[in-house]
């Protein structure tokens, strides 16, 4: 499940890259490319672990679908968490600057 939710954000991601005017502005690439990385490294244990459990990868236990499913979600809330920091520290449109020269 982790795989299939971080692709999910990836392939979301990526669309809203493609069709922002304002890509550059906002670091949508950076976005894509985190939920990227986070998919190819999910396929990579998924790789390795089928390569292990062979057929009984796919007879998992509830508990363990859930708690994937929510490492797949802390994957993606920490990925939006990491792009708002750069977002925010590269101030693309100077509101933080203007704040702070006010006072």
């Amino acid at each position: 499940m982790t795989l299939l939710i971080t692709i999910l954000a990836a392939a979301v991601s990526t669309v809203v890259w493609y069709a922002s005017e304002k890509r550059d502005e906002y670091k949508f690439g950076l976005l894509t490319l985190i939920y990227w990385g986070a998919s190819l490294m999910w396929m990579m244990d998924f790789v390795f672990e089928y390569a292990e459990l062979k057929t009984e990868y796919f007879t998992q236990s509830f508990a363990d679908i859930l708690n994937d499913s929510l490492l797949g979600v802390t994957v993606v809330v920490i990925g939006l968490i990491a792009w708002l920091a750069v977002l925010l520290i590269k101030d693309p449109k100077g509101m933080f600057k203007k704040r702070l020269l006010k006072k």
